[in-house]
């Protein structure tokens, strides 16, 4: 330190008055007055030079011994000085029990190579952000500040905020979800679904990407045309699901669940990098930049017609699993005809910046119709009632495509698609894997626990399966349960039990389609 101040002050009186500098003395030796002083005699016990990787004076001193004489080798003999702190509590320490082996001063002994931090970086630091409502990161549509408006009660999914249901006055969630539900089965409901994952897949091999990536053939769709995907892992079960529209003939989009964004594309620059290098795909994540409105119900058509231009909404033109690109109140539009309440449905891709333009055109058109905005919950309803699976609620990491009742959408007839040497494994098609199956109680005013586990009869203690989903049925007036249940597809017509405490709930096996078995709703 002495060194150093001399140093500037003769610098900075070179600076103004070059003449007047005085001569400088000798270096000072750096260090000498901190080599440890020699232990007493009567020292006993171990004396501890690195707390992080308990190195002790033994030995550092047994490094010398060993012919360890650099600096260096006694840091990567001993691990002193290699701790997070990179040596600030034991570097001079063990630098001047060196010396003291070695008879030598401790500035012949040299430094070893410090790194950061040289600081500890404290957990305060580094959660102190991470403290109430900033705990986690908050994603919100562009529709957010017209649900809270609207009176919205959210729920988180993902990282989203999503409206749950929209009460009236002093609706309870179950009044408020019942009215939703009726209202999309009878007129029409607005969706806000600009959560759904969105990857643009382009390029002159986006189609044989696809087709080995799901389990669906892509090469053969039409554009113009919309594929339901199911997204395999290498192990053959479940991933992602969602709904694929061919923009061009090399160019896709693809959905993907709200919470699945990330993974499945991870998953696809992961296979296109490391197994197929050699196709001509680019992948982009676009789930900010597309806004989706789903409007669904009979009266669905007839609310956004006046509004789309450039696309035939005539179901001759535009039949269910159709994709088109036209435009609506003059914005771009990307327009899926498909439907996740087993109503006519369109979902709408406009890009974000003029959601709210496009939404407040079409919440308008719907007024006279009886148009509703309904939430996940309702949505959650709606979709049990026709059997569609939501993955991660009926799928738990161990279900295959036939489990779910989605065996006919694998293309067995491809050479190859991520998980499908994992399909034909025997374990895969054994007859007693849990199924997705259909339950109703005896009591129809009765909705079941989700996660509820299924026993053949109330004294049995072998679970058959679990509840996967569970409502009230406005639509059908009556309870209604999806379930995942060993042979279950066998089993259907069986009385199974649900024990709860107390006693056992009695319930029949049924499909798991309650509404409109034959689509004929969905292709109105």
């Amino acid at each position: 330190m002495q060194d150093g101040h001399e140093a500037g002050t003769i610098a900075a009186m070179r600076a103004v008055q070059p003449s007047s500098v005085p001569p400088r003395r000798t270096k000072l030796p750096l260090l000498t007055e901190v080599t440890p002083e020699p232990a007493p005699v009567a020292m006993n016990g171990r004396a501890f030079v690195d707390f992080q990787n308990d190195v002790t004076t033994k030995d550092v001193q047994l490094a010398v011994r060993e012919g360890f004489v650099s600096i260096e080798h006694v840091k990567r003999y001993t691990t002193t000085g290699m701790a997070t702190d990179q040596g600030k509590t034991s570097n001079i320490n063990a630098l001047g029990l060196v010396a003291q082996a070695r008879g030598t001063a401790l500035p012949q002994v040299g430094l070893t190579t410090f790194r950061m931090p040289y600081t500890p970086v404290t957990f305060g630091a580094l959660a102190g952000p991470a403290r109430g409502a900033l705990f986690d990161p908050v994603r919100k549509t562009p529709l957010h500040d017209w649900a809270m408006r609207m009176g919205a009660v959210f729920e988180d999914v993902s990282l989203w905020k999503r409206a749950r249901y929209f009460p009236n006055s002093s609706e309870t969630m179950a009044q408020a979800v019942a009215r939703e539900c009726r209202a999309v089965r009878t007129t029409a409901g607005i969706f806000d679904a600009s959560t759904l994952g969105k990857i643009e897949v382009a390029g002159p091999d986006a189609a044989l990407f696809l087709e080995r990536i799901y389990v669906n053939g892509f090469q053969k769709l039409a554009p113009g045309r919309a594929r339901y995907g199911l997204l395999l892992g290498e192990d053959g079960f479940i991933r992602d699901d969602g709904v694929i529209g061919r923009v061009s003939e090399q160019k896709f989009h693809v959905t993907t669940t709200t919470g699945g964004a990330p993974r499945v594309l991870a998953m696809m620059e992961d296979f296109l990098q490391t197994e197929w290098p050699d196709l001509r795909v680019w992948l982009t994540s676009t789930t900010e930049e597309w806004a989706v409105i789903a409007v669904q119900g009979p009266c669905a058509r007839d609310i956004i017609s006046p509004l789309v231009e450039g696309i035939d909404l005539s179901p001759a033109r535009l039949p269910h699993m159709s994709f088109a690109i036209g435009r609506i109140c003059g914005v771009p539009l990307r327009l899926f005809r498909v439907s996740f309440t087993g109503e006519l449905g369109f979902e709408l891709n406009v890009p974000a910046d003029y959601t709210q333009t496009v939404f407040d055109a079409v919440w308008a058109r719907g007024a006279t119709f009886g148009l509703v905005p309904y939430g996940t919950e309702t949505m959650h309803v709606l979709r049990a009632e026709k059997g569609y699976i939501i993955v991660g609620q009926e799928t738990d990491g161990t279900a295959t495509p036939d489990d779910v009742g989605l065996g006919s959408a694998v293309n067995t007839k491809k050479p190859d698609f991520v998980g499908k040497r994992s399909l034909a494994r025997a374990s895969m098609k054994d007859p007693l894997r849990k199924q997705l199956v259909g339950l109703l109680t005896e009591d129809p005013r009765l909705v079941l626990e989700e996660g509820a586990q299924i026993v053949a009869d109330p004294s049995s203690r072998k679970s058959l399966g679990h509840v996967t989903s569970s409502y009230q049925s406005a639509t059908l007036d009556r309870s209604i349960a999806l379930a995942m249940v060993a042979g279950g597809r066998a089993r259907i017509g069986e009385t199974l039990h649900v024990p709860i405490p107390g006693r056992a709930i009695a319930v029949r096996m049924a499909a798991p389609v309650f509404y409109d078995s034959a689509g004929e709703r969905l292709n109105g």
